[in-house]
């Protein structure tokens, strides 16, 4: 296996461990342990200032702590690793302006999501009599410029890998 493509599954592998035990465990156990309410990052379209003060109050001291010392752990690992995996991707499925263009927008989704995980930390750490307006808006603004980034930079992943198997399958079939 050449080095450029070891590197690029070992990077994978560890994406996708990574990404299914915050999906099937560290998650879930934060909803759980707030009563059924949606952890900050699985909310897309972001949330208010009562949203944030009941969640952060569901959550509670254990909740809290659970949210700051493992799904934010988990999630410091996970958009760096994701980052560097969608870069490989696409500079094999992609060149030029574009691909420089993609590789750009990894870099960025990743700065966003840890830009969202510092400003969850901060009202974590307030708890849910100190939050402001201030800072429930600048963590929900990180949460919908990393879900819109998230998206488009997705889809362009999906454009380029349906773009390769349509050659790849003219090209078997021509042969």
């Amino acid at each position: 296996m050449k080095p450029y493509t070891a590197i690029f599954w070992s990077l994978f592998a560890t994406a996708i461990t990574v990404y299914l035990t915050m999906v099937f465990w560290s998650l879930p156990r934060l909803q759980e342990m707030a009563g059924g309410l949606v952890a900050f990052d699985l909310r897309p379209m972001g949330y208010s200032l009562p949203e944030a003060r009941s969640l952060v109050s569901a959550l509670g001291k254990a909740g809290s702590d659970f949210y700051l010392n493992v799904q934010l752990w988990l999630d410091t690992a996970y958009p760096g690793l994701l980052a560097a995996v969608l870069m490989m991707a696409f500079h094999k499925l992609a060149s030029g302006p574009f691909a420089w263009l993609l590789e750009a927008g990894a870099v960025l989704t990743a700065l966003f999501d840890y830009l969202e995980n510092h400003a969850i930390a901060e009202m974590l750490r307030a708890g849910p009599d100190t939050l402001t307006e201030v800072m429930v808006e600048s963590a929900s603004n990180w949460t919908l410029l990393k879900s819109a980034s998230s998206t488009l930079i997705f889809s362009a992943l999906l454009f380029l890998l349906l773009r390769f198997a349509w050659h790849w399958f003219r090209h078997s079939k021509s042969q």
